[in-house]
């Protein structure tokens, strides 16, 4: 069936350099969104002393950004499938590096959360995009692996590079140094995107849902901050309870709205591939233990050992190295074996990484610690593109944008909660002015991460067999059929 009034674009074939040269215009936005995920974590012990911020504070700088990025970017997947992808990813990147410039000038707490929030909005215009954008440019399954692999990697340096880099700036510059690095990076993305990325859009785009939006916003924003909130107002205090009740009211109204429409912001038909649902959950549960662990390594290290933030940086090294080696390997494997060896290898790592975190001390051996990193580098590092190559396998490319902002989606939700409630479940032994009782007041949040990685572990196994792929199979031959109807 042709679309009437939408003209599908003619563009000569790509060339294997031109399709890299795509790939790395593409990584060069997850870098910096990435990093700005992982560098703040090692500046919050800096920014608490100069803005007098509280741990619920230091939890909102970090979540602003998840929470609003999360539920944005399902609606920033359809809308570049439907305006432009190319012009989609070059206004998020404007909006990142504007929000970026602003959040190094912010002059109080306040402020800066709500810059952060500002560089969400630019940047859930740039992952899920750049990914539409990877996956409409390698077409052939065995290269789009591999290029998701190349993708991975990044992911994973830009990560666990950010708070090597960040104790590096805020060492010598100071915290507000830390935002000054996306800026001329976002410029040079969007110059080369204008040159070198060919526009796109899907041949029959969805159409905009509002009211579905409206309600994944209340959802996420309501139950995060009332774990957040919860600590220090009371959990049974009136604006907690009712945050917990209008995320279950959204939650309640939000579903069988969805089913109704046809062509809503979550499509659930997705959802009845196992192996997409896995996926889903999967990226919850791994970048919760992501967040919650960089959340409370940070202020483990420079508050209870007492380490400066660039020294706190450099032992996040190992994992850094880790991550940066494992995530193109992980990349391959999938590509040549599928995604059930990676997802039991990294829900294994990072359960197992935990074990030498979970006894923590002031003065823990530092091989211990390093034995912990290693192992949950080497964990994340594996997780990440059997979660993307899973998302994207067995959809329509038509569908692409939507398809990876699920994803996208799913990583937001969990770096939130993962903050929210591995900071809520400590947040008295991190306020605790000696450093043996918040050594010990960590140890709760140790075994969460823990938690997680035997979750990936499970889903990993369950979400792989030949039953499960039928389920992704039948999701994709069903696909025609919605379009004709």
């Amino acid at each position: 069936m042709q679309v009437i009034g939408r003209r599908k674009e003619e563009m000569p074939p790509l060339t294997h350099r031109r399709r890299l040269l795509v790939l790395a215009i593409c990584c060069l936005s997850l870098f910096i969104v990435g990093l700005d995920i992982t560098i703040v974590n090692v500046a919050l012990p800096s920014l608490r002393t100069d803005l007098d911020a509280p741990v619920s504070g230091l939890q909102w700088v970090i979540d602003a950004y998840s929470l609003v990025l999360a539920s944005l970017l399902v609606l920033a997947g359809s809308t570049a499938d439907r305006v432009g992808r190319r012009r989609i990813f070059q206004t998020g990147l404007a909006l990142f590096t504007l929000g970026s410039l602003l959040c190094s000038i912010a002059p109080s707490l306040g402020w800066l959360i709500a810059f952060r929030a500002m560089q969400a909005i630019g940047g859930s215009m740039l992952n899920p995009v750049a990914m539409s954008i990877i996956t409409n440019t390698f077409t052939e399954p065995r290269e789009r692996a591999r290029a998701i692999g190349v993708w991975g990697g990044v992911s994973g340096l830009s990560m666990a590079a950010g708070p090597v880099l960040g104790g590096v700036l805020t060492e010598t510059l100071g915290w507000r140094s830390i935002f000054w690095v996306n800026v001329p990076v976002g410029i040079a993305a969007i110059i080369l995107a204008a040159l070198f990325v060919p526009e796109s859009r899907a041949e029959r785009p969805r159409s905009l849902d509002p009211v579905g939006q409206i309600l994944v916003l209340v959802l996420l924003a309501s139950v995060t901050f009332g774990i957040i909130e919860g600590p220090s107002d009371g959990w049974f205090s009136p604006l907690i309870l009712g945050c917990f009740a209008a995320g279950v009211v959204a939650l309640t109204v939000l579903i069988p709205y969805e089913k109704k429409r046809l062509e809503p912001l979550l499509d659930l038909k997705f959802f009845r591939s196992v192996p997409f649902s896995g996926a889903t959950l999967t990226a919850v549960c791994a970048f919760g233990a992501l967040g919650g662990f960089l959340f409370l390594n940070a202020i483990y290290l420079q508050d209870a050992r007492g380490l400066s933030a660039l020294h706190a940086g450099l032992y996040t090294l190992p994992m850094a190295l880790t991550t940066a080696v494992v995530a193109p390997l992980a990349g391959r494997i999938v590509g040549a074996r599928g995604p059930r060896l990676p997802l039991i290898l990294a829900g294994a790592a990072i359960a197992l990484a935990m074990l030498p975190l979970i006894r923590l001390t002031a003065t823990t051996p530092t091989w211990q610690l390093f034995l912990g990193y290693l192992l949950f580098g080497f964990g994340f590092g594996m997780v990440n593109a059997p979660i993307t190559n899973t998302a994207v396998s067995g959809m329509p490319r038509a569908q692409a944008g939507v398809a990876a902002a699920i994803a996208s989606t799913s990583r937001q939700v969990g770096s939130s909660l993962g903050v929210a409630v591995i900071g809520a479940v400590v947040a008295s032994g991190l306020g605790a002015t000696s450093a043996i009782r918040l050594a010990a007041g960590s140890r709760p949040g140790w075994w969460i991460i823990c938690g997680c990685g035997i979750a990936v572990l499970v889903l990993g196994i369950f979400t792989t067999t030949a039953r499960a792929r039928e389920t992704a199979a039948r999701v994709e031959t069903s696909e025609p059929e919605l379009i004709k109807a």
